[in-house]
């Protein structure tokens, strides 16, 4: 199901925000219908997957696709061919493997780093000290592209705390920018959920990754629980 008044809710906090800003719909357990469904209602958007295996049984080329959520290392050939942005890039190993794919199919690969802002032992990401580095170490791989940073912040309701981790995400940005700025393609700071992505754009999130907030609440199934 879409929930077309989310969608012009969204579309009037983006407004709000005043610049151009890209919406990722998360369709992690959507069917295709579903998805075939926000295509047509809102064929501006972007699609995100968080999983190689669902990721493959929905994918359709008529689509934009991005791949959002943690990718290891032998799946990266599943996907290579098929996506515009990996948002989840935060290590060495998986660096080296779409440098690896990506040139057997002749493409620079677009990437985000993704960053993790909580210290979060159960999420991907460079932590924030470490960017910089890792960020240059990069630059060695000439199938990849770095485009920008992503982050999903931990789950703490819309408070000062979040607040103040999401300014620091958009510190980071910055002077990752200023290390990339002979790269005119590093543009994208994405961040922001169903839960919290109006103050990702309060603080300079130019990307955001709604998923409850066009579908309702995801129904597992039993094994996925």
């Amino acid at each position: 199901m879409i929930y077309t008044d989310h969608i012009d809710s969204l579309r009037a906090a983006i407004a709000e925000c005043g610049r151009e800003v890209a919406v990722v719909a998360a369709v992690k357990m959507q069917t295709k219908d579903t998805i075939d469904e926000l295509m047509r209602i809102a064929p501006d958007f972007l699609l995100g997957e968080n999983r190689v295996q669902e990721f493959t049984a929905v994918y359709d080329p008529a689509y934009r696709w991005h791949f959002i959520g943690q990718l290891q290392t032998n799946k990266v050939k599943y996907i290579i061919d098929k996506v515009e942005l990996i948002h989840s890039l935060d290590r060495d190993d998986l660096a080296r493997e779409i440098e690896k794919q990506a040139s057997k199919h002749d493409k620079v690969q677009d990437c985000l780093i993704e960053v993790n802002m909580g210290s979060e032992i159960s999420k991907g990401g460079v932590a924030p000290d470490e960017v910089d580095g890792f960020l240059k170490s990069l630059a060695v791989y000439p199938h990849i592209r770095v485009r920008g940073l992503m982050s999903v912040l931990p789950n703490l309701g819309d408070c000062d705390e979040l607040r103040s981790m999401y300014r620091m995400l958009k510190t980071v940005y910055d002077r990752a920018a200023e290390i990339e700025q002979s790269n005119s393609e590093f543009a994208y700071l994405s961040a922001g959920m169903s839960n919290d992505f109006r103050i990702a754009l309060e603080c300079g999130a130019n990307m955001i990754r709604p998923g409850r907030a066009l579908f309702g609440e995801r129904i597992y199934p039993q094994s996925a629980i």
